[in-house]
């Protein structure tokens, strides 16, 4: 059976390095075109519950262990004038390491044979041919036939259609994305208010959250629910111009916590929030199905990423287990999948309530109390 994988990112990778640790070939078509083509985001925690054993059954679990970043769990909460409300350091005891996005990315592209993934491949439409076949038609104008197709290609999937009409909206939140370099030296008050690990600086509506990452460099998300039209009347292109607009937003806060809106070295970039349906789910579809982003699209909150890994983990033992029963595997994998990610979206929209809800930051402190309440 040809098997093509749309997109790799965590969740296509796992699931062609799980296949080919059974001895089961997969296409993995990427529209960038190389590894470094673009910036792999930041920070991950990797969590013993989804992330880690899908880790476990790619084999490379001790590979990743090696990429931890110690002390990476520390948390802290700052009020908006920057007064420590909560500081949980890292004692290595908390069950979601934190790994570089990039870092891990690599280790599962090391893992492949080489010729697994076709770097510049970018798919722009998908053609059935009936009996659970589809032809892939790419940008650079060649084509091919697969009989199964997994779309792991993200919020904005050209698989999805195949199986759903539902369409990523937008969910009323923005982050603005930004680094600040060589934060002990340069901006050493704020690296002292970020600490080892994450920070959150949450109010109604509004939040500044980073990451330390290993080389010392802060990475932050400004975020503000504020709609669409808000943002799109802001010219991000003029970098002094946005800063300044987003920084107004802020204008009571600590300094040591605006310079991580004002003092950043590169460009602000815009990551607007969009969902699917909390309930999103299909009908079964021969040949086709979905994995990551491009099946449960749902807010921040620390799932995204271990959810992709275990779907495509998932799914991968699925294929194996059934010993080419490819469609009653698609249909164990999707069942299981549409309750796992329900339950998670439901618990992502919670938290982006605790983060920037009315109550905010006492339903963080409260939920940091008490997790699983």
């Amino acid at each position: 059976m040809h098997i093509s994988i749309i997109g790799a990112g965590l969740g296509g990778l796992a699931l062609a390095r799980v296949l080919h640790i059974h001895g089961i070939v997969a296409t993995i078509y990427e529209g960038d075109a190389s590894p470094t083509a673009r910036t792999q985001g930041g920070m991950l925690d990797i969590h013993h519950n989804n992330g880690q054993l899908a880790l476990q059954a790619a084999g490379l679990f001790e590979k990743f262990l090696a990429l931890v970043h110690p002390g990476g769990q520390q948390t802290r909460v700052l009020d908006q004038h920057g007064a420590v409300l909560l500081d949980e350091p890292d004692d290595g005891t908390g069950g979601r390491p934190e790994v570089r996005r990039g870092e891990l990315r690599q280790l599962l592209i090391d893992s492949l044979p080489a010729a697994t993934i076709q770097w510049g491949k970018k798919l722009t439409a998908v053609r059935s041919l009936g009996a659970s076949r589809h032809e892939l038609a790419f940008a650079d104008g060649t084509t091919t036939t697969t009989e199964l197709l997994v779309g792991a290609d993200g919020a904005w999937s050209k698989v999805r259609p195949l199986v759903s009409n539902a369409k990523a909206e937008y969910f009323g939140t923005s982050y603005i994305e930004t680094y600040l370099y060589d934060a002990d030296r340069r901006h050493l008050v704020t690296a002292k208010a970020v600490g080892g690990g994450s920070l959150f600086a949450v109010a109604p509506g509004k939040g500044i959250q980073a990451h330390r990452e290993p080389d010392g460099s802060l990475h932050a998300y400004i975020a503000l629910r504020r709609p669409a039209a808000y943002f799109a009347a802001i010219d991000f292109f003029d970098r002094g111009a946005a800063m300044t607009q987003i920084a107004s937003e802020f204008a009571d806060w600590s300094p040591a916590l605006t310079a991580l809106v004002t003092a950043g070295d590169t460009a602000p970039v815009l990551r607007s929030l969009h969902t699917l349906p909390i309930d999103h789910a299909w009908s079964r579809v021969p040949g086709v199905t979905l994995i990551g982003d491009a099946a449960h699209l749902m807010p921040p909150s620390g799932e995204g990423a271990n959810l992709a890994l275990f779907d495509g983990a998932e799914l991968a033992m699925a294929i194996v287990g059934h010993g080419g029963e490819v469609e009653a595997a698609l249909g164990v994998h999707e069942r299981a999948m549409f309750a796992r990610s329900q339950a998670e979206a439901v618990e992502a929209v919670k938290i982006q309530d605790v983060l920037f809800g009315s109550r905010s930051p006492a339903a963080l402190l409260e939920f940091f109390a008490h997790p699983h309440a």
